[in-house]
Parts: C-alpha cells; sequence; structure tokens
C-alpha cells in the first residue's frame, strides 16, 4: 500500500540535490559576472606571443590550412590533437621545420594524423618550403612564460620550492646538483640558439 508523500529521509535528499543545484548555478553566474567586468583574465596566462612577421605569416596559412581543427594555438582551436602553445619554449626552429617537412623521420615514431598520405595532416609536410618556414616560424614563437607547465625552466624566485628543497633535499644534493633556476643566462642562450636556428 503506497502512501502519498515523501519521507523524511527523500525530504532531506531533495533538498540537499536542489541546494546543491542551486549553489552551482548561483556559482556560474558570479563567475561569468566577474569575467565580463574584469580587465584581467580569470586564469593565468603562461604563454606570451611577440610574432615577427614570418611567424604572422606563418599564423595565417596554420588558420587556412585549419590546423586548429585538431590543435589550439594562441589559446584558439581544439585539444585533440597536441596543444602547440607553449612549443617554442620547448623545441627549437630547426626541430619544429624538420617535423613540418617530414614528420615521421624527425618524430621516433609513427604519428597519428602527419606523416605519409594518407593521414589527415598529410597535406602539410606537401606544402612549398616558404609556407613551411613561415608555419615553424609562428610555431617557435609560441613561447611559454618561464615557471608553467610548458616550459622547460621553473620559476625563478619560488620560495615554496626554496623550501621544499632545503626541508627535503639531501645535504649533498647542493654539492651534486646545479639549480638551474639561478642560471638566467641559460634563458638567454636557449632565446640564442633559437635565433641562430633560424
Amino acid at each position: 500500500m503506497a502512501t502519498g508523500g515523501l519521507k523524511l529521509g527523500e525530504k532531506i535528499l531533495l533538498g540537499v540535490v536542489a541546494l546543491i543545484c542551486v549553489f552551482a548555478v548561483v556559482s556560474f553566474v558570479m563567475l561569468e559576472v566577474l569575467r565580463a567586468h574584469s580587465d584581467k583574465p580569470l586564469y593565468p596566462v603562461t604563454t606570451h606571443f611577440d610574432f615577427s612577421a614570418e611567424g604572422l605569416r606563418g599564423g595565417v596559412i596554420f588558420r587556412k590550412m585549419e590546423c586548429k581543427s585538431c590543435h589550439k594555438a594562441v589559446q584558439n582551436g581544439t585539444n585533440m590533437g597536441l596543444d602547440l602553445d607553449g612549443i617554442g619554449s620547448k623545441r627549437s626552429f630547426n626541430y619544429l621545420f624538420n617535423f613540418l617537412k617530414n614528420p615521421e623521420a624527425t618524430y621516433a615514431s609513427k604519428t597519428i594524423d602527419h606523416g605519409s598520405a594518407p593521414k589527415e595532416a598529410a597535406y602539410v609536410a606537401e606544402l612549398p618550403e616558404a609556407d613551411l618556414h613561415a608555419l615553424a616560424t609562428f610555431l617557435s614563437e609560441l613561447r611559454a612564460s618561464r615557471g608553467s607547465a610548458d616550459a622547460p625552466l621553473p620559476p625563478g624566485k619560488s620560495g615554496f620550492i626554496d623550501e621544499m628543497v632545503k626541508v627535503w633535499a639531501p645535504g649533498s644534493w647542493k654539492s651534486e646538483f646545479h639549480d638551474i633556476r639561478q642560471d638566467e643566462k641559460s634563458d638567454k642562450k636557449g632565446a640564442a640558439s633559437d635565433a641562430a636556428g633560424k
């Protein structure tokens, strides 16, 4: 025999679910309002772009060739393929140019959508050399801020890292290893070698 009405436990459960839904909607609306009225981005931007004329031309080719249907660059596109923002901090111009020209010879294993036809992005390797140069320049200029996940170097000054090293690193660590955060020359050398590679 069914009784009409909810039991106390069901009422409490329904009330908790309703509160969670209301909280989620209110939070979403507040974040959207804050984002719309703020000059600062909601999340820190860890990549920067300072494009040369050749890099800008490569960006146009990147968009025209529909590369952003699989890749994200300049915070635009999809994440189906590799996120290319910050790749210029990981790879040199020469590596990127050689990859675009002959992906599977540069990359140690078979690529999913690059390489010889009939792969989807095989057309990239068939572009004229001048276009490949522009594309490689564009990609090499997608740089990551130091300390971001895409950067090869950790943040320069970090109280958290310093404290963790002091607490957890063995005493012999300082004599065996070099702290690359204190080597500002490595940043400048990397930028100079990338520029020389072009």
